[in-house]
């Protein structure tokens, strides 16, 4: 007995062309788009930088503060640093669209509400924006910007995908970020106090701890599209040695600053970085030893964020 043919399949659109963009269709992509932009661009992040900038200018420069901070060229130059920070998070995004989309497919913006193309077009407009306006200041200024701009690239394509140069390169700029404001002084004389190196090593220090933890968080991702972090190249034990060690020359930077402070009798101060920072490093080495798991590296990160805001607050008690 004949049996009835097959109905046909209903014709629809042909299948995306391996590495097409597939921005998610209908109305309201660009409401989407526009509440997910200040995620793109770290907007936390750049709250943090902004507070560093000014306490490093109001609490550990020389000179009259509160005329310093609200000064139209510290305000240009604040406004450059956020912008060339801002424009690294955009093409950080735009080179690791495949990796986030197993990392984090709940914040991917980029190729998904955001084409590459316009994240391209949208990072050198920033880093353009900033380099100007901080090279309008002093030609240092736009040097040492044009060279953060160029590391914030360099790292994306090519840096944070080789073990261990990624994490220092990120933890160098973050350093610059507290030396920063120095370059702008009104007397022209650019030595900088004890406090701002220590608080510049500090920051480089637990920047590296962090980029340490997110590559073990990231893991998966990263495996899969070819980078050689420093966990897939030395594995997860060896990987937290390493945290371990750049954690250790932190928890000893606070003691010493902390006894130092204590024999000058620096008390707030001392317990601040005794009690906010010193005992929440103590509890971070803890948890890194028995970590083995994605959500035990992801609040290992979060944690190592808190600690690095109680260490910019510290500064108000300098």
């Amino acid at each position: 007995m004949p049996t009835a043919p097959l109905p046909a399949p209903a014709a629809g659109p042909p299948p995306p062309r391996s590495g097409e963009e597939q921005l998610l269709p209908g109305p309201g992509q660009g409401g989407r788009l526009a509440r997910a932009l200040p995620g793109l661009v770290r907007w936390p992040n750049l709250a943090i930088m902004l507070l560093s900038l000014g306490l490093v200018r109001i609490m550990l420069l020389p000179g009259q503060p509160l005329r310093a901070v609200l000064a139209p060229r510290f305000g240009l130059l604040v406004l450059a640093a956020l912008l060339v920070a801002a424009a690294g998070y955009i093409i950080n995004d735009y080179y690791d669209v495949k990796i986030d989309a197993i990392n984090r497919p709940d914040r991917l913006v980029v190729g998904r509400l955001l084409r590459r193309r316009h994240a391209m077009l949208a990072h050198v407009v920033l880093s353009g924006l900033g380099v100007g306006l901080a090279g309008v200041l002093s030609w240092r200024l736009g040097t040492v910007t044009l060279g953060a701009a160029a590391l914030l690239w360099g790292y994306s394509a090519r840096f944070k995908r080789l073990p261990l140069v990624g994490n220092l390169s990120i933890a160098a700029l973050t350093a610059a970020l507290v030396l920063l404001p120095a370059l702008l002084p009104a007397s022209g004389d650019f030595r900088l106090p004890k406090a701002v190196w220590l608080y510049a090593l500090a920051a480089f220090l637990l920047t590296v701890v962090r980029e340490i933890v997110k590559d073990l968080e990231d893991m998966r991702g990263d495996a899969q599209h070819g980078c050689r972090t420093l966990p897939l190249v030395w594995g997860v034990a060896r990987s937290k040695w390493v945290a371990g060690f750049f954690l250790a020359c932190l928890l000893a930077l606070v003691l010493g600053a902390a006894g130092q402070l204590l024999a000058w009798g620096r008390w707030p101060l001392a317990a601040w970085l005794l009690v906010l920072v010193l005992v929440p490093l103590l509890e971070l080495a803890r948890r890194l030893a028995r970590a083995d798991r994605r959500r035990h590296f992801r609040q290992l990160s979060a944690w190592c964020k808190g600690i690095m805001l109680a260490g910019i607050l510290s500064m108000l008690l300098v």
